[in-house]
């Protein structure tokens, strides 16, 4: 009998999901596994957690998704904690399989890992295989190989758009064999070295991690309210739900493909109207393909301050003071305060808050950036290596922006953006 363990990582969902898709189809029997990999809750060098509370609550529920999901068809999932070099081999002779099917990694931190992996399954004549599952166009069928995606996204975009085509998706299983596996037995956030939270009732969208959350949350963006055809317009919100898709958080854990929303969006545009907000949520998936082919092709670059341009930037000596005050909200400047406050207390930020803190703390405070960078990692419940690195970069000069320096002028913004300080005053106001 042959035997194989689907390693999920950052797909956690059953539909359009390649990984699981080849496992069944190669195998007689599927042992789906998940390991909470210790070297992901430790400190990182910039004195942050790399995982925090907000995000690790979503991830425990969106496990707890996928071991349900995964009853419901006859397997389940089997939980692992500590090092994944150690725990997937032990399963593997435990169960005696012979190839393990996992998600391909581009970052390298993650690539490290799967070396590791893949060392020790080797040791004990075990295949490993990985295949791409987070991308909306998969990096085969790009005009051009990885060393030569041009280094400004309009380039990308338009030969992307052009000569591209992309993929159908993998149904969702119907059924799976599996041997019978164990309750499910999730580790509780103290267990993870966290503190339990609450989350603010100001919070724009009550974030619940998992696949049924996030395919409710784009029949909700989309069919319910088609809030997606005004997208555009209402992206550069600051507060309520449905200013922007949120499926960002969703999309970072893989409880949602790029592609499942593509082709649920072709739908709507067949049954109501194509308009410039529905492309421009492509645009917007086009952006997180970017980020995680430039992080394929420039790896360790993205985590160093002189970023993929090699630029020298001029920073100010480490200044613990200024940095925890622009983390606390207590810079003294209003929308920059307002927008820390709300990530602090939700793990959630609008993208024009992003900007707009980010621009703050490299061009205001000139700190280094990946400070930034490093608390972000932390603190967003939509953490994403690739978008979240790629981005810092791209505001503090170093990254893909071909102008350089993004300078936002933070007054000009708040009046722009929150004209009546709705926003500001929703989060500058302490709760009694």
């Amino acid at each position: 009998m042959k035997r194989a363990i689907v390693w999920f990582k950052t797909d956690l969902r059953l539909h359009d999901n390649e990984t699981l898709a080849k496992a069944i189809a190669r195998s007689d029997e599927i042992i789906p596994v998940y390991c909470f990999d210790e070297a992901q809750f430790k400190v990182t060098a910039y004195g942050f957690k790399k995982t925090g509370s907000f995000r690790a609550q979503f991830l425990l529920e969106s496990v707890a998704d996928l071991d349900k999901n995964l009853r419901e068809l006859g397997s389940g999932l089997i939980i692992l904690k500590g090092k994944p070099e150690i725990e997937i081999p032990k399963i593997v002779q435990e169960y005696k399989t012979a190839k393990v099917f996992a998600k391909r990694e581009v970052a390298h931190e993650e690539k490290q890992t799967e070396a590791l992996v893949q060392a020790e399954l080797f040791k004990l004549r075990c295949e490993f295989e990985t295949f791409s599952t987070s991308t909306l166009y998969h990096a085969e069928d790009f005009p051009f190989s990885i060393k030569d995606i041009p280094d400004v996204f309009t380039n990308f975009r338009k030969k992307t758009e052009q000569d591209a085509t992309i993929r159908s998706v993998f149904e969702k299983p119907l059924a799976l064999k599996s041997p019978e596996i164990p309750e499910i037995k999730l580790p509780l956030l103290k267990d993870l070295g966290l503190d339990t939270i609450s989350v603010d009732s100001r919070a724009a969208i009550q974030f619940k991690g998992g696949e049924t959350e996030a395919l409710h949350r784009l029949q909700h963006y989309f069919f319910e309210t088609k809030s997606i055809s005004k997208y555009k317009e209402t992206r550069n919100g600051m507060t309520g739900a449905d200013y922007s898709s949120k499926f960002s958080a969703w999309l970072a854990l893989g409880c949602l493909s790029p592609r499942e929303i593509y082709f649920e969006l072709k739908k709507y545009e067949a049954q109501y109207q194509a308009n410039e907000s529905t492309y421009w949520l492509v645009f917007e998936l086009l952006w997180r393909d970017y980020f995680r082919f430039m992080m394929k092709k420039y790896h360790t670059k993205f985590f160093q301050l002189a970023g993929i341009q090699n630029k020298g930037i001029i920073v100010n000596k480490h200044n613990i003071q200024l940095l925890q005050n622009w983390i606390d909200g207590t810079t003294g400047v209003d929308f920059v305060d307002a927008n820390m406050i709300e990530l602090k207390l939700t793990g959630f930020m609008s993208n024009r808050g992003r900007q707009n803190v980010a621009s703050y703390l490299c061009n205001d405070l000139k700190l280094d950036w990946r400070y930034g960078a490093a608390y972000f990692e932390q603190q967003l419940i939509d953490y994403d290596v690739c978008s979240n690195w790629g981005n810092w970069a791209y505001l503090a000069g170093v990254g893909n922006d071909p102008r350089g320096n993004r300078y936002f002028n933070i007054e000009k913004q708040a009046q722009d953006y929150d004209k009546n300080a709705v926003y500001r005053n929703l989060w500058l106001t302490r709760l009694k």
